[in-house]
């Protein structure tokens, strides 16, 4: 390297570079690298190729071509994508995350601000103030980001002219304090050259305060104040080498771990006391402060398992199933309320459904405006459900705690990332009572095994008519059933539905929850729904246990149900009469490995609920 960062930096700043398209935050952030002394000699060597071929100054070193990496961001000369470095000096280590300024890169934005302490929003001092400048302030505020630099730059633009700077601080402050984001500093600059970035400007010898490196070295790291709150451990891992020991592996999130505390472990609210901790080399330690990752014995055998949180006892964390969230939608494929996906908080990911969106946030003014769905890079705020209570603390309080990612079932795609505000009271208040008649005890009256047998598959495959034919076989059997038909149940329960994708969406969820007091009555279930969605789908399977849930695709190819067409549908939507028709203009998902596949091209419909008889007398 052209100089030596010193190794024993006393603590770690996190910050984010934020503004408007080509308002220098590539370049500021190559020169502070330049002027630490943080590039190799062999970088040196090919920034200086790089600005003869890419860069916009001539023969000059041009800094932004030290993080604009990405042949895209090189071709259009804007930053695209997230890009993170790290420099030093000897007093600080720094990790500096430049995020994209085009507004359709505000998922990027946010990922980039997600984790930093320090926010750095650039303004052209040509331009001040700009629509994108209030965007990224309003999600820097979302997402709990409280110190500010209001960096100014391209200050030689504008002939240094002091005046031009103070309007521009007035103006920012003034929008700023709209948002709480009172910490905040300004420095008027120009990056590159590298005017009040790392050295006093003699041109602007009017400015008293601190260069940006010297504020950036004054600026209090996030993980110091998170020591000073409550013990959250975040457990990852069981770790278990032998029998002879049992220990958790994790990550101290706030506060620290002593030997001998009294700890309680969430969401089963067990409670016990640290026993060991134990580090690399199986060496003890009484104490792991912030941010160590380490293993912890505990002095009781109790249940614990990966995305367990474990606290101090007399500071809990909240524990709820039911939340009010700023959702950040993050996927091409908009929100769909009540579907079925992922939420990861920490290391446990749950079953979670999000509600229609409550409002979504117009992020250049703040405005809430109603809203169907969340789009790509839209913000607003959603109800979230989860299929299991989860540990938590409000995000304000608890970044890594209060945060969480949506992942898609299908695709396994983040699709959006969330803050948690609260919890919602009926998760505290609602409880589930416990009834002396129960599912064993009503199965056993009725001397049966109670299941729900999906039938799946497109409109005109026989599902209904198969499905009836069960239920016939079953009833000259002594058995007690009941058969839910996709078009009965929209005469009724399922009547203010129509066939949009939230809708069809819903309309399972309910018949899911009516199949699931079935079964819990003892009955053996049988639900007839073309139910195109595999997220759905799994949604429904995972509100039965292992053996209660028999999913059956009817298959028939589209060529061969269209033929059949009994109710004169599949000839209304190719006349476009019929919107959102299954297997026309709305997709259907065929099952992986369902339990059971009906060949619906080569057997009729007596012969398939006879194979369905078969399986049930098979399963017992």
């Amino acid at each position: 390297m052209s100089g030596h960062a010193n190794e024993h930096a006393t603590s770690l700043l996190r910050f984010v570079t934020c503004g408007s398209v080509d308002d220098g935050k590539s370049t500021l952030i190559g020169k502070l690298l330049l002027d630490t002394n943080s590039v190799y000699e062999d970088q040196l060597a090919a920034l200086a190729r790089d600005s003869k071929q890419f860069g916009t100054q001539g023969d000059a070193l041009d800094p932004a071509l030290l993080v604009d990496g990405l042949a895209a961001e090189r071709a259009q000369g804007i930053t695209i994508d997230v890009a993170y470095r790290y420099f030093a000096t000897p007093e600080r280590k720094f990790i500096v995350i430049d995020s994209p300024g085009h507004e359709q890169y505000t998922r990027n934005m946010v990922t980039g601000a997600s984790n930093a302490d320090l926010a750095v929003v650039l303004i052209d001092a040509r331009k001040g103030v700009l629509q994108q400048t209030r965007r990224h302030c309003h999600v820097i505020a979302l997402l709990g980001v409280e110190s500010l630099v209001l960096a100014v730059n391209k200050m030689d633009l504008v002939d240094f002219d002091q005046a031009v700077f103070a309007k521009i601080d007035a103006d920012f402050r003034s929008f700023a304090a709209s948002l709480a984001l009172t910490d905040c500093v300004s420095i008027p600059l120009s990056a590159f050259h590298g005017d009040n970035v790392c050295h006093a400007s003699d041109a602007m010898a009017w400015y008293s305060g601190p260069t940006l490196l010297a504020h950036l070295h004054s600026v209090k790291a996030g993980e110091r104040e998170l020591g000073d709150q409550p013990l959250r451990f975040s457990v990852q891992w069981v770790n278990r080498p032998n029998a002879a020991f049992r220990g958790y592996s994790g990550r101290v999130l706030a506060g620290s771990l002593r030997v001998g505390d009294a700890v309680t472990v969430l969401p089963s609210r067990r409670e016990t006391t640290v026993k060991q901790i134990v580090t690399w080399g199986d060496d003890s330690i009484e104490v792991a402060t912030t941010g160590r990752s380490v293993t912890v014995v505990l002095s009781d055998e109790i249940d614990v398992g990966r995305g367990d949180l474990i606290v101090a006892r007399n500071a809990p964390a909240q524990v709820a199933d039911q939340f009010e969230a700023d959702i950040v939608w993050m996927s091409d494929t908009p929100l769909v309320a009540g579907r079925g996906y992922l939420m990861k908080v920490g290391a446990r990911t749950v079953s979670a459904t999000l509600s229609e969106p409550k409002f979504r946030r117009n992020v250049d003014t703040f405005e809430q405006i109603a809203a169907k769905t969340l789009a790509l890079n839209d913000i607003g705020v959603c109800v979230v459900t989860t299929a299991q209570p989860i540990a938590f603390d409000p995000y304000v309080e608890q970044h890594d705690t209060g945060s969480f990612i949506i992942i898609d079932r299908s695709t396994n795609e983040t699709v959006a990332a969330g803050m948690i505000r609260f919890a919602l009271r009926r998760s505290q208040n609602v409880h589930w009572q416990t009834l002396t008649v129960n599912r064993a005890a009503r199965s056993s009256a009725l001397g049966q095994t109670p299941r729900v047998l999906w039938l799946t598959g497109l409109s005109g495959a026989g599902k209904s008519t198969i499905a009836n034919l069960v239920e016939k076989r079953l009833h000259a059997m002594g058995r007690h059933t009941y058969l839910l038909d996709g078009d009965n149940v929209r005469h009724g329960l399922c009547h203010d539905l129509g066939f949009t994708e939230a809708d069809r969406v819903e309309n399972i969820r309910r018949v899911s929850e009516v199949a699931k007091l079935m079964v819990d009555a003892g009955l053996i279930v049988i639900a007839s729904f073309i139910s195109p969605y595999a997220a759905e789908r799994q949604m429904v399977r995972e509100k039965f246990a292992t053996d209660e849930f028999v999913e059956i695709f009817v298959d028939a190819s589209l060529e061969l149900a269209e033929s059949r067409d009994p109710k004169g549908l599949y000839k209304k939507a190719r006349r476009g009469e019929l919107r959102n028709f299954t297997g026309i203009d709305a997709p259907y998902e065929a099952p992986v490995s369902p339990e059971l596949r009906i060949d619906t091209a080569n057997i009729d419909a007596v012969a398939a609920a006879e194979q369905i008889i078969e399986f049930l007398d098979r399963a017992g």
